[in-house]
């Protein structure tokens, strides 16, 4: 497994869709990035995560150090995402801003809902790259300035434009097909913990 990004502070892969990021519940679930990661470079240790439907770039800290630096800095939002996503139909405008809190369906999970009472405040914005009227479908670049779980694809259908080949929240009736959901981790951008030099780690979608 060749990396996209190697040093003694981090390690990055582009991860294949399907493929879990980190262990699930149950022997069967075992199998993921990290573990496959963990056989050649041992003191990986995980700062974030991707849906095993999303693929695309993620980041392994080397080291326990170095994971609390790299973890801080998520949590302050001192990481910059970027995804590249097909979705159907075409959103009014050529940008915008999703702003719907979010939470856990409990009787449906690991579904997440928009949920106006109790949901946690969540942004996503997103710029159209292009839009294709024979299939109805539009190339959107999204930045999620809040990490929500399944917060692009929730705000997305919530929005009436569900990623294509979204198996938990795209209807059956919307237009377009997809043997994956279209969703890609295409850059992450953040300041190197060792150095404070700005390090981009990108993966072009296969899409």
């Amino acid at each position: 497994m060749k990396p996209l990004f190697e040093d003694d502070t981090l390690v990055a892969f582009d991860k294949p869709p399907g493929l879990l990021a980190v262990p699930g519940r149950g022997a069967d679930k075992q199998d993921c990035l990290w573990q496959r990661v963990r056989q050649r470079w041992t003191d990986a240790l995980v700062v974030h995560r991707l849906d095993m439907a999303t693929s695309g770039v993620m980041l392994f800290a080397r080291g326990v150090e170095a994971q609390r630096t790299i973890s801080r800095l998520f949590a302050e939002r001192g990481v910059h995402k970027g995804y590249v996503a097909v979705v159907a139909g075409r959103p009014a405008g050529e940008a915008g801003r999703i702003e719907l809190p979010l939470a856990a369906h409990w009787l449906r999970r690991p579904l997440q809902k928009v949920d106006r009472a109790a949901g946690k405040p969540s942004l996503t914005e997103w710029q159209l790259l292009c839009y294709s009227e024979h299939s109805d479908t539009s190339r959107l670049a999204l930045q999620p300035r809040t990490g929500r779980t399944h917060q692009l694809r929730v705000h997305l259908a919530a929005i009436g434009h569900p990623i294509l080949g979204d198996a938990l929240y795209a209807p059956a009736e919307a237009p377009g097909e997809a043997a994956r959901l279209m969703l890609h981790a295409q850059e992450i951008r953040l300041p190197h913990p060792r150095t404070s030099q700005v390090l981009v780690v990108r993966s072009e979608p296969p899409f």
